[in-house]
């Protein structure tokens, strides 16, 4: 028994734990031009599903089972907060402006939900790129829909899920997007903030540890590995297979990146299994994605100084 629950990997059960898995939505038929292209290659999920994702952990936290050094098992809650995220599309001023003149037109339009989703993909026809859906660098990015950096203090911040409601009445895209929609350099940043474990112990120190993950919301990449090797200049952290997982009719959106704060001792890093290699890995990738998009991420700085 001992020797069980030494083995066991109480970092990877966060980073599962904390893994989105987000339902796959039937591929758009909206759009004749890039619906050949890609359909059967990439797979497609709503962005609205994904916030749907957080819904509960933002209102109730997420529960993480952690097994302490003596072999006794807490199960500490977390709640996620938005840290960043940045959308990249194409024709993004003209893609707003038209989702907002929908929605003020909303109350008395006769037009139905799919014809108005229809013209919204019909601006962003053109992000897709030729005919044989090569990549090539001046499509990589597209234009910055939206970007958002969180600032504050942990304890003034609002759960994920209704900061990304507040976000979205300024940019309905947000949630009327699906992921074959948007630039594969789209991501977002959640931070995970400890509020309580069950049950209550005292004198645990690494069960006050923060962690802040990286995603991917874009599944255009799959069918390109080379797009997120030239964005963080890392091969060895653009591993695309293990940060989206198909399984039943799902994508789960593995961490791409990681950083952390207050983490001490040896209760998540356990020398037995490939946790330093991991840790090692994903910090690397967060560094070097935000180095090439030249993001100055608060919350990772304050993570990697303190």
């Amino acid at each position: 028994m001992e020797a069980n629950w030494r083995k066991r990997s109480n970092l990877q059960a966060f980073l599962s734990g904390t893994t989105p898995r987000v339902p796959i939505s039937p591929f758009p038929k909206t759009n004749s031009y890039w619906q050949p292209v890609l359909q059967g290659k990439v797979e497609n999920f709503n962005l609205e599903d994904l916030w749907d994702q957080y819904r509960e952990w933002s209102a109730y936290g997420l529960g993480v089972p952690i097994v302490l050094d003596n072999g006794a098992s807490v199960v500490e809650y977390y709640v996620p907060y938005l840290s960043a995220i940045q959308i990249y599309t194409s024709k993004s001023h003209a893609l707003t402006r038209c989702m907002l003149e929908d929605s003020e037109k909303e109350s008395f339009s006769d037009d139905s939900e799919s014809e108005k989703l229809s013209r919204l993909s019909d601006v962003s026809d053109d992000f897709l790129v030729d005919q044989d859906a090569s990549w090539s660098s001046r499509h990589l990015l597209g234009q910055l829909y939206l970007q958002y950096i969180e600032y504050g203090s942990p304890y003034a911040r609002i759960p994920l899920f209704d900061k990304v409601n507040e976000l979205a009445q300024n940019y309905p895209g947000l949630t009327l997007f699906k992921s074959v929609d948007i630039s594969p350099a789209s991501w977002m940043s959640v931070a995970w903030y400890p509020i309580y474990h069950i049950p209550s112990c005292r004198n645990v120190k690494d069960l006050s540890t923060c962690f802040l993950t990286y995603h991917t919301i874009s599944t255009l990449f799959q069918e390109n590995n080379d797009v997120l090797e030239e964005v963080t200049e890392d091969s060895c952290s653009a591993n695309t297979g293990d940060m989206m997982e198909k399984t039943r009719g799902s994508i789960s959106l593995r961490p791409f990146g990681l950083a952390t704060y207050k983490l001490e001792g040896d209760l998540w890093i356990n020398p037995e299994t490939s946790d330093n290699e991991v840790m090692s890995t994903l910090y690397s990738a967060a560094y070097s994605w935000l180095k090439q998009l030249v993001v100055e991420h608060h919350d990772f700085d304050f993570f990697t100084t303190h």
